[in-house]
C-alpha cells in the first residue's frame, strides 16, 4: 500500500435487545452467563487484527485501544494473551468459484508474510510471553486450523475472552467452535469490528442467545479486577 496510513477511527453503536436479556434472566435468574472470571484459567484471544483489515476499516482501528487494554488487563491478572493471524493456504476450487480468483487470493494472503508476530498490526501492544499463532480456517478452533486449542488446554484455560475482526466472520466462527468444544466464551462487543453496525449486532445477538456471554471491555476488566490475584497460568 502506498500513501499515509489512515488514522480515522469509528466505533460501533452496539446493543443486545432487551428481550434477549429478559429471555436469559427468566431461564437462569441472571443477565450474564459468567459472573466471575478465574484469571489463571482465562485467555484473551484476539482474531485477525492485521494491516489488511486495519488499513481498510476505521472500525478495526477504533477497537485497538480496547484490545490493548484487554490484553494488559488479562496479563496483569495472570491470564494468557493469544494473538491469531490468518495463515496462507492455496484457495480451493470452491473458494475461487465462490469469491472469484482475485478476491479468493486476496483473502488467502490477508495475513501477510513473515513470522506471525510480525504480521500483527503495529498498533497492537504485544509482549514477550504472549502466544501468537496463525490459523488456516475462519475459526481458530476448527479442527486442524491452528495450534491455539492445544496451547490453551495445556495452560488449563477454560474461558476465552474473544476480540478482533471481522465480527460476523472469523470472530463469530471462532466463538461458535470454541463454545462447541465446551469452553466458556465471552465476546467483547466494543473490542470487535465488522463492516456495519447491523452485521456486528447480528453476531452479538446470535452469540448472546446461544454460544456465550457478551460484555463490554469495561465489564471484562472489572471482572478481572474483582478476581483474586493469580500466580499465572500453568506452563507446559
Amino acid at each position: 500500500m502506498t500513501g499515509p496510513t489512515p488514522t480515522d477511527v469509528a466505533h460501533h453503536e452496539w446493543f443486545v435487545e432487551e428481550r434477549e436479556y429478559l429471555r436469559h434472566e427468566s431461564r437462569r435468574g441472571r443477565r450474564h452467563a459468567y459472573e466471575r472470571l478465574d484469571p489463571a484459567r482465562t485467555a484473551v484471544v484476539v482474531v485477525d487484527v492485521v494491516p489488511f483489515f486495519a488499513r481498510e476499516s476505521p472500525y478495526v482501528r477504533g477497537i485497538v485501544p480496547n484490545v490493548n487494554a484487554l490484553a494488559e488487563g488479562v496479563r496483569r491478572a495472570g491470564g494468557v494473551v493469544a494473538w491469531v493471524v490468518p495463515g496462507y493456504s492455496e484457495p480451493t476450487p470452491k473458494d475461487r468459484e465462490f469469491f472469484g480468483d482475485a478476491v479468493a487470493e486476496a483473502y488467502a494472503r490477508s495475513g501477510g508474510e513473515g513470522e506471525p508476530v510480525d504480521r500483527l498490526d503495529p498498533a497492537l501492544e504485544v509482549v514477550a510471553g504472549d502466544i501468537v499463532v496463525e490459523k488456516l480456517a475462519r475459526s481458530a478452533w476448527f479442527p486442524g486450523s491452528s495450534e491455539l486449542p492445544r496451547l490453551l488446554a495445556e495452560r488449563g484455560v477454560d474461558t476465552v475472552v474473544v476480540a478482533g475482526t471481522v465480527t460476523n466472520v472469523c470472530v463469530e466462527a471462532t466463538v461458535r467452535d470454541a463454545s462447541t468444544t465446551g469452553l466458556r466464551v465471552v465476546l467483547v462487543a466494543d473490542a470487535c469490528a465488522a463492516g456495519r453496525d447491523r452485521d456486528h449486532n447480528a453476531t452479538l445477538h446470535i452469540v448472546y442467545r446461544s454460544y456465550g456471554d457478551v460484555r463490554s471491555t469495561e465489564e471484562v476488566l472489572g471482572l478481572l479486577a474483582e478476581a483474586p490475584l493469580s500466580p499465572g497460568p500453568a506452563r507446559p
